[in-house]
Protein backbone atom coordinates (compact mmCIF):
# COMPACT_ATOMS: atom_id res chain seq x y z
CA UNK A 1 0.00 0.00 0.00
CA UNK A 2 1.42 3.45 -1.22
CA UNK A 3 1.18 6.42 1.17
CA UNK A 4 -2.15 7.94 0.43
CA UNK A 5 -1.66 11.57 -1.76
CA UNK A 6 -4.24 13.70 -2.37
CA UNK A 7 -4.66 14.12 -6.63
CA UNK A 8 -4.56 16.89 -8.52
CA UNK A 9 -7.80 18.20 -9.56
CA UNK A 10 -7.33 18.42 -13.69
CA UNK A 11 -5.79 14.94 -14.30
CA UNK A 12 -8.38 14.06 -11.84
CA UNK A 13 -11.48 15.56 -13.92
CA UNK A 14 -9.61 14.88 -17.33
CA UNK A 15 -7.68 12.22 -18.04
CA UNK A 16 -7.79 10.14 -14.27
CA UNK A 17 -5.11 7.84 -13.63
CA UNK A 18 -4.97 7.14 -10.27
CA UNK A 19 -1.86 9.14 -9.34
CA UNK A 20 -0.73 12.15 -6.94
CA UNK A 21 1.34 15.21 -6.38
CA UNK A 22 4.91 14.30 -5.66
CA UNK A 23 8.23 16.79 -4.99
CA UNK A 24 10.76 16.19 -7.21
CA UNK A 25 13.28 13.33 -7.42
CA UNK A 26 16.75 13.56 -9.39
CA UNK A 27 17.32 9.97 -8.94
CA UNK A 28 20.93 9.95 -10.71
CA UNK A 29 19.16 11.52 -14.21
CA UNK A 30 21.76 13.57 -15.69
CA UNK A 31 22.72 16.95 -15.08
CA UNK A 32 24.32 19.97 -17.10
CA UNK A 33 25.85 22.95 -15.32
CA UNK A 34 25.07 26.08 -17.28
CA UNK A 35 27.34 29.14 -16.80
CA UNK A 36 24.72 30.79 -14.32
CA UNK A 37 24.62 28.16 -11.93
CA UNK A 38 21.59 27.00 -12.63
CA UNK A 39 21.31 23.14 -12.95
CA UNK A 40 19.19 21.76 -15.95
CA UNK A 41 17.97 18.25 -16.33
CA UNK A 42 18.28 16.57 -19.68
CA UNK A 43 16.90 13.08 -20.85
CA UNK A 44 18.36 9.97 -19.39
CA UNK A 45 18.25 6.22 -20.36
CA UNK A 46 16.15 3.24 -18.05
CA UNK A 47 16.10 0.06 -18.46
CA UNK A 48 13.51 -2.01 -15.96
CA UNK A 49 11.20 -4.52 -15.70
CA UNK A 50 7.15 -3.44 -15.81
CA UNK A 51 5.68 -4.00 -12.42
CA UNK A 52 1.89 -2.21 -13.29
CA UNK A 53 -0.02 -1.31 -16.10
CA UNK A 54 -2.85 1.40 -15.81
CA UNK A 55 -3.70 2.49 -19.28
CA UNK A 56 -1.32 6.35 -19.11
CA UNK A 57 1.71 4.79 -18.19
CA UNK A 58 3.64 1.88 -16.37
CA UNK A 59 5.11 1.49 -13.01
CA UNK A 60 8.70 0.08 -14.02
CA UNK A 61 11.43 -1.99 -11.40
CA UNK A 62 14.49 -0.13 -12.87
CA UNK A 63 17.61 -2.52 -13.39
CA UNK A 64 19.52 0.19 -10.91
CA UNK A 65 16.75 -0.81 -8.47
CA UNK A 66 14.94 1.96 -8.11
CA UNK A 67 11.01 2.56 -8.65
CA UNK A 68 9.56 4.93 -12.11
CA UNK A 69 6.71 5.49 -13.15
CA UNK A 70 6.98 6.00 -17.05
CA UNK A 71 4.36 8.40 -18.40
CA UNK A 72 3.05 7.36 -21.91
CA UNK A 73 0.71 10.92 -22.85
CA UNK A 74 3.47 11.70 -25.77
CA UNK A 75 2.48 8.41 -27.77
CA UNK A 76 -0.64 7.84 -29.53
CA UNK A 77 -3.38 5.32 -28.71
CA UNK A 78 -2.50 3.60 -31.93
CA UNK A 79 1.43 3.48 -30.81
CA UNK A 80 -0.16 1.40 -27.70
CA UNK A 81 -1.82 -1.00 -28.95
CA UNK A 82 1.36 -1.96 -31.04
CA UNK A 83 3.69 -2.32 -27.87
CA UNK A 84 1.61 -4.38 -26.26
CA UNK A 85 2.85 -3.70 -23.11
CA UNK A 86 2.67 -6.40 -20.27
CA UNK A 87 3.45 -6.93 -16.85
CA UNK A 88 7.37 -8.28 -16.06
CA UNK A 89 8.29 -7.32 -19.53
CA UNK A 90 11.45 -5.56 -20.43
CA UNK A 91 11.85 -2.20 -21.45
CA UNK A 92 14.21 0.56 -22.08
CA UNK A 93 13.25 4.34 -21.22
CA UNK A 94 14.66 7.73 -22.77
CA UNK A 95 13.31 11.14 -20.59
CA UNK A 96 13.05 13.62 -18.73
CA UNK A 97 12.46 13.55 -14.99
CA UNK A 98 9.05 15.25 -13.48
CA UNK A 99 8.43 17.00 -10.42
CA UNK A 100 5.06 15.18 -9.82
CA UNK A 101 2.02 13.56 -11.73
CA UNK A 102 0.26 16.77 -12.86
CA UNK A 103 3.26 17.89 -14.85
CA UNK A 104 2.80 15.00 -17.67
CA UNK A 105 -0.50 16.45 -18.60
CA UNK A 106 0.63 19.76 -20.27
CA UNK A 107 -1.39 21.48 -22.71
CA UNK A 108 0.06 19.24 -25.78
CA UNK A 109 -1.74 16.40 -23.47
CA UNK A 110 -4.94 18.18 -23.27
CA UNK A 111 -5.35 19.62 -27.08
CA UNK A 112 -4.40 16.26 -28.21
CA UNK A 113 -7.86 14.69 -26.95
CA UNK A 114 -9.88 17.83 -28.08
CA UNK A 115 -12.09 17.22 -31.16
CA UNK A 116 -11.36 18.70 -34.73
CA UNK A 117 -12.20 22.14 -35.99
CA UNK A 118 -11.39 23.90 -32.53
CA UNK A 119 -10.23 27.32 -34.79
CA UNK A 120 -6.80 28.77 -33.16
CA UNK A 121 -8.31 31.60 -31.76
CA UNK A 122 -10.39 29.47 -29.62
CA UNK A 123 -7.01 27.52 -28.61
CA UNK A 124 -4.73 30.40 -27.83
CA UNK A 125 -7.61 31.17 -25.20
CA UNK A 126 -7.94 27.41 -23.72
CA UNK A 127 -3.76 27.54 -23.68
CA UNK A 128 -3.81 30.17 -21.69
CA UNK A 129 -6.87 29.21 -19.01
CA UNK A 130 -4.81 25.66 -19.09
CA UNK A 131 -2.41 27.52 -17.79
CA UNK A 132 -3.98 29.26 -15.13
CA UNK A 133 -5.42 26.36 -14.02
CA UNK A 134 -2.14 24.77 -13.40
CA UNK A 135 -1.36 27.39 -11.48
CA UNK A 136 -4.36 26.96 -9.53
CA UNK A 137 -3.68 23.64 -9.13
CA UNK A 138 0.25 24.10 -7.76
CA UNK A 139 -1.36 26.73 -5.54
CA UNK A 140 -3.99 24.58 -4.05
CA UNK A 141 -1.34 21.94 -2.81
CA UNK A 142 -0.02 24.13 -0.43
CA UNK A 143 -3.27 25.63 0.61
CA UNK A 144 -5.01 25.26 3.72
CA UNK A 145 -8.79 26.22 2.29
CA UNK A 146 -10.15 24.65 -1.27
CA UNK A 147 -10.71 28.21 -2.31
CA UNK A 148 -7.87 27.66 -4.93
CA UNK A 149 -9.53 24.51 -6.04
CA UNK A 150 -12.54 25.80 -6.15
CA UNK A 151 -11.21 28.69 -8.72
CA UNK A 152 -9.33 25.45 -10.67
CA UNK A 153 -12.78 24.10 -11.02
CA UNK A 154 -14.43 27.00 -11.93
CA UNK A 155 -12.34 27.86 -14.68
CA UNK A 156 -11.85 24.53 -16.16
CA UNK A 157 -15.94 24.92 -16.53
CA UNK A 158 -15.13 27.95 -18.84
CA UNK A 159 -12.84 25.62 -20.53
CA UNK A 160 -15.71 23.06 -21.23
CA UNK A 161 -17.87 25.99 -22.31
CA UNK A 162 -15.53 26.67 -24.98
CA UNK A 163 -15.10 22.80 -26.37
CA UNK A 164 -18.58 21.30 -25.92
CA UNK A 165 -19.65 22.89 -28.69
CA UNK A 166 -17.08 20.96 -31.07
CA UNK A 167 -17.43 17.94 -28.70
CA UNK A 168 -21.58 18.01 -29.75
CA UNK A 169 -20.85 18.59 -33.38
CA UNK A 170 -18.05 15.58 -33.75
CA UNK A 171 -20.38 13.49 -31.48
CA UNK A 172 -21.54 10.33 -32.81
CA UNK A 173 -23.59 8.24 -30.36
CA UNK A 174 -23.89 4.85 -30.50
CA UNK A 175 -27.18 3.15 -31.76
CA UNK A 176 -29.88 2.11 -28.61
CA UNK A 177 -29.19 -1.39 -29.00
CA UNK A 178 -24.85 -0.75 -28.78
CA UNK A 179 -26.08 1.58 -25.77
CA UNK A 180 -27.90 -1.40 -24.22
CA UNK A 181 -25.06 -4.15 -25.03
CA UNK A 182 -22.87 -2.55 -22.77
CA UNK A 183 -24.43 -2.89 -19.78
CA UNK A 184 -23.84 -6.82 -20.06
CA UNK A 185 -27.39 -7.91 -19.36
CA UNK A 186 -27.46 -10.38 -22.45
CA UNK A 187 -24.09 -11.85 -21.05
CA UNK A 188 -25.45 -12.55 -17.84
CA UNK A 189 -28.70 -14.31 -19.50
CA UNK A 190 -31.22 -10.97 -18.38
CA UNK A 191 -33.91 -10.86 -20.95
CA UNK A 192 -35.66 -7.35 -20.62
CA UNK A 193 -39.44 -7.30 -21.59
CA UNK A 194 -40.01 -5.95 -25.57
CA UNK A 195 -42.13 -3.15 -23.68
CA UNK A 196 -39.82 -1.76 -21.70
CA UNK A 197 -36.85 -1.89 -24.51
CA UNK A 198 -39.63 0.23 -26.48
CA UNK A 199 -40.31 2.63 -23.93
CA UNK A 200 -36.40 2.62 -23.47
CA UNK A 201 -35.28 3.15 -27.11
CA UNK A 202 -37.44 5.90 -27.54
CA UNK A 203 -36.60 8.07 -24.18
CA UNK A 204 -32.38 7.57 -25.10
CA UNK A 205 -33.25 8.90 -28.92
CA UNK A 206 -34.83 11.74 -26.73
CA UNK A 207 -32.06 11.92 -24.92
CA UNK A 208 -29.36 12.34 -27.73
CA UNK A 209 -31.57 14.71 -29.79
CA UNK A 210 -31.60 16.90 -26.28
CA UNK A 211 -27.74 16.79 -25.75
CA UNK A 212 -26.88 17.96 -29.41
CA UNK A 213 -28.98 20.74 -28.41
CA UNK A 214 -27.01 21.40 -25.44
CA UNK A 215 -29.89 21.19 -23.25
CA UNK A 216 -28.10 19.64 -20.20
CA UNK A 217 -30.72 19.96 -17.43
CA UNK A 218 -33.66 18.28 -19.61
CA UNK A 219 -30.81 15.83 -21.24
CA UNK A 220 -30.18 14.76 -17.76
CA UNK A 221 -34.33 14.83 -16.58
CA UNK A 222 -34.79 12.13 -19.10
CA UNK A 223 -31.61 9.65 -18.56
CA UNK A 224 -33.35 9.68 -15.29
CA UNK A 225 -36.64 8.00 -16.51
CA UNK A 226 -34.06 5.57 -18.52
CA UNK A 227 -32.42 4.42 -15.34
CA UNK A 228 -36.27 4.37 -13.74
CA UNK A 229 -37.24 1.84 -16.26
CA UNK A 230 -33.80 -0.22 -15.98
CA UNK A 231 -33.53 -0.06 -12.31
CA UNK A 232 -35.08 -3.42 -11.79
CA UNK A 233 -32.62 -5.36 -14.18
CA UNK A 234 -29.53 -3.98 -13.01
CA UNK A 235 -30.58 -5.06 -9.48
CA UNK A 236 -30.78 -8.52 -11.38
CA UNK A 237 -27.32 -7.76 -13.11
CA UNK A 238 -25.83 -6.21 -9.53
CA UNK A 239 -27.75 -7.63 -6.64
CA UNK A 240 -27.52 -6.02 -3.31
CA UNK A 241 -26.63 -7.75 -0.72
CA UNK A 242 -29.01 -7.93 2.43
CA UNK A 243 -28.28 -6.29 5.36
CA UNK A 244 -27.29 -10.11 6.63
CA UNK A 245 -25.03 -11.02 3.31
CA UNK A 246 -23.69 -7.52 4.15
CA UNK A 247 -22.97 -7.97 7.68
CA UNK A 248 -21.80 -11.80 7.55
CA UNK A 249 -18.61 -10.88 5.19
CA UNK A 250 -17.07 -8.51 7.98
CA UNK A 251 -15.28 -9.61 10.58
CA UNK A 252 -16.44 -8.31 13.49
CA UNK A 253 -17.19 -8.29 17.19
CA UNK A 254 -20.74 -9.32 19.21
CA UNK A 255 -23.20 -6.61 18.43
CA UNK A 256 -25.80 -6.20 21.04
CA UNK A 257 -29.46 -7.31 19.80
CA UNK A 258 -30.44 -3.73 19.52
CA UNK A 259 -27.67 -1.85 17.93
CA UNK A 260 -28.02 -4.75 15.82
CA UNK A 261 -31.75 -3.48 14.75
CA UNK A 262 -30.34 -0.01 14.89
CA UNK A 263 -28.00 -0.96 12.22
CA UNK A 264 -30.57 -3.17 9.55
CA UNK A 265 -33.21 -0.06 9.90
CA UNK A 266 -30.28 2.63 8.83
CA UNK A 267 -29.03 0.24 6.65
CA UNK A 268 -32.49 -0.02 4.60
CA UNK A 269 -32.76 3.58 4.77
CA UNK A 270 -29.55 4.25 2.81
CA UNK A 271 -30.84 1.45 -0.14
CA UNK A 272 -34.49 3.16 -0.74
CA UNK A 273 -32.10 6.81 -0.80
CA UNK A 274 -30.24 4.63 -3.43
CA UNK A 275 -32.72 2.84 -5.19
CA UNK A 276 -34.73 6.98 -5.28
CA UNK A 277 -31.47 8.48 -6.62
CA UNK A 278 -31.33 10.71 -3.35
CA UNK A 279 -27.40 10.44 -3.07
CA UNK A 280 -27.39 13.17 -0.64
CA UNK A 281 -29.03 11.71 1.81
CA UNK A 282 -27.60 8.03 0.63
CA UNK A 283 -24.45 9.90 2.22
CA UNK A 284 -26.01 10.87 5.45
CA UNK A 285 -27.31 7.64 6.21
CA UNK A 286 -24.37 5.78 4.43
CA UNK A 287 -22.55 7.78 7.18
CA UNK A 288 -24.50 6.83 9.92
CA UNK A 289 -24.30 3.57 9.38
CA UNK A 290 -20.97 3.54 8.61
CA UNK A 291 -20.01 5.60 12.50
CA UNK A 292 -21.88 2.88 13.90
CA UNK A 293 -21.08 -0.14 12.59
CA UNK A 294 -17.39 0.48 12.71
CA UNK A 295 -17.34 0.13 16.69
CA UNK A 296 -17.73 -3.28 16.12
CA UNK A 297 -14.75 -3.64 13.64
CA UNK A 298 -12.51 -5.83 14.46
CA UNK A 299 -8.98 -4.39 13.29
CA UNK A 300 -6.20 -5.48 11.48
CA UNK A 301 -3.45 -6.39 13.95
CA UNK A 302 -0.33 -4.31 13.45
CA UNK A 303 1.92 -7.43 11.49
CA UNK A 304 -1.46 -7.48 9.12
CA UNK A 305 -1.66 -3.51 8.67
CA UNK A 306 2.57 -3.51 8.44
CA UNK A 307 1.97 -6.07 5.62
CA UNK A 308 0.06 -3.39 2.99
CA UNK A 309 3.03 -1.13 2.78
CA UNK A 310 5.90 -1.98 -0.58
CA UNK A 311 8.37 -1.60 1.90
CA UNK A 312 10.12 -3.33 5.29
CA UNK A 313 10.92 -0.80 8.47
CA UNK A 314 13.98 -1.78 10.82
CA UNK A 315 13.38 -3.34 14.08
CA UNK A 316 13.87 -0.12 16.18
CA UNK A 317 11.16 1.90 14.14
CA UNK A 318 8.74 -1.17 13.70
CA UNK A 319 8.79 -1.36 17.82
CA UNK A 320 7.74 2.12 17.82
CA UNK A 321 5.21 1.84 15.43
CA UNK A 322 3.50 -0.90 17.03
CA UNK A 323 3.50 0.71 20.49
CA UNK A 324 1.88 3.91 18.86
CA UNK A 325 -0.95 1.45 16.87
CA UNK A 326 -1.75 -0.38 19.87
CA UNK A 327 -2.34 3.10 21.55
CA UNK A 328 -4.22 4.58 18.45
CA UNK A 329 -6.48 1.40 18.65
CA UNK A 330 -7.25 2.03 22.57
CA UNK A 331 -8.17 5.77 21.75
CA UNK A 332 -10.19 5.12 18.54
CA UNK A 333 -12.35 2.30 20.68
CA UNK A 334 -12.23 5.76 23.78
CA UNK A 335 -13.24 7.51 20.73
CA UNK A 336 -10.60 10.12 21.95
CA UNK A 337 -9.99 11.86 18.20
CA UNK A 338 -8.20 14.67 18.63
CA UNK A 339 -5.38 11.99 20.91
CA UNK A 340 -6.01 9.41 17.70
CA UNK A 341 -5.01 12.11 15.17
CA UNK A 342 -1.83 13.32 16.82
CA UNK A 343 -0.42 9.56 17.13
CA UNK A 344 -1.32 8.70 13.52
CA UNK A 345 0.81 11.83 12.68
CA UNK A 346 3.69 10.91 14.81
CA UNK A 347 3.02 7.11 13.31
CA UNK A 348 3.80 8.30 9.75
CA UNK A 349 6.33 10.60 10.55
CA UNK A 350 8.17 7.95 11.53
CA UNK A 351 7.56 6.27 7.90
CA UNK A 352 7.90 9.22 6.23
CA UNK A 353 11.97 8.73 5.34
CA UNK A 354 10.62 5.12 4.33
CA UNK A 355 7.93 6.63 2.01
CA UNK A 356 11.04 9.16 0.66
CA UNK A 357 13.13 6.02 -0.42
CA UNK A 358 10.64 3.92 -2.11
CA UNK A 359 8.58 6.39 -3.93
CA UNK A 360 8.69 6.43 -7.64
CA UNK A 361 10.89 8.47 -9.78
CA UNK A 362 8.50 10.09 -12.44
CA UNK A 363 9.79 9.85 -16.18
CA UNK A 364 8.03 11.68 -19.39
CA UNK A 365 9.02 9.07 -22.05
CA UNK A 366 10.69 10.39 -25.43
CA UNK A 367 11.76 7.20 -26.48
CA UNK A 368 11.10 3.74 -25.55
CA UNK A 369 13.03 0.65 -26.87
CA UNK A 370 11.02 -2.42 -26.68
CA UNK A 371 12.05 -5.70 -27.76
CA UNK A 372 14.45 -3.78 -30.13
CA UNK A 373 11.87 -1.72 -31.49
CA UNK A 374 12.21 2.03 -31.13
CA UNK A 375 9.02 4.27 -30.50
CA UNK A 376 9.18 7.82 -31.27
CA UNK A 377 5.98 10.22 -30.10
CA UNK A 378 3.74 11.06 -33.64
Amino acid sequence: MKKPIKKTWMIASALTIGMAVLTPLQAGATTVEPTNGVTVQIEQQITGTITNLNGFGVELKGRDGKNYYISFFKFTDEQLEQMNLVEGQEITVEGGVVEDYSDFYTFEVYKKYLPKGVPNEELTKLEKMFSEVKKLEKEASNAITNKKMDEAEKKFEEMNKITKPYYLASWQPQSFEEFLEDYGFSENNIVIAENDKKELKAIYEEWVKLEKDGQEEKAKEKMKGFNKILQPYLDELYPTPTFKEYIERLDLLDIPAETLAKLKNIYEEARKAQREDNYELFGEIWSEFHDTLSQFIIPPTFEEYMSNFEFKVNKADSKQLKQLYEEILKLDRKEDSAKMEEKWETFYNILEPYFEANRDILISASKLTINGQDYLPQ
